[in-house]
């Protein structure tokens, strides 16, 4: 069974963008390092190479199979443990996509925020499924969950038209 999408579409730092939220009871640090910290990205998403002082680092997903090019990601703004803001474009290709990332926590509850530009309805088909499985892996990396018990497939393209309608 897919699971039901939850993004919306909103205006994020000037882009027309894709937002999704998920919440984690855990403390806002713990959140944060899971979604900065290499080895804890590793357990759901891809890992970065680089120095991060420098303003950008190398991302490459590791759930997409092996030939997934690696990602320049840019680090516009980095407020520990609450907002990040990066751009990103895939080493040899013209695309440059704008992320943000916000976290709040109240009472020991952590929400994330997290959100992608999309330039166009078509690549939103991809670009909001692709997000809800990512941080769904993420919820069940946090909370000790088999994150290879998800399937992208239960995602997209089952998800696909939600996306499309939201953008079109």
């Amino acid at each position: 069974m897919s699971p039901s999408p939850t993004g919306r579409r909103e205006t994020r730092d000037g882009h027309d963008s894709v937002v999704v939220d998920r919440t984690f009871h855990a403390p806002i640090a713990s959140v944060w390092a899971a979604i900065t910290e290499s080895d804890r990205l590793g357990r759901w998403i891809g890992t970065w190479t680089g120095d991060p002082t420098t303003g950008s680092v190398l991302f490459r997903m590791n759930a997409e199979g092996d030939d997934i090019q690696p990602e320049t990601f840019t680090i516009h703004e980095c407020d520990p443990p609450r907002r990040i803001s990066l751009t990103s474009q895939v080493v040899g290709q013209e695309n440059v996509f704008h992320f943000l990332v916000e976290l709040t926590e109240a009472a020991g509850t952590t929400t994330l925020t997290f959100s992608q530009s999309v330039p166009d309805a078509e690549m939103a088909t991809g670009v909001g499924p692709g997000w809800e499985y990512y941080l769904d892996r993420l919820v069940a990396a946090e909370t000790g969950a088999d994150v290879a018990a998800l399937s992208f497939d239960d995602y997209f393209p089952a998800q696909s038209e939600y996306y499309r309608a939201l953008f079109a």
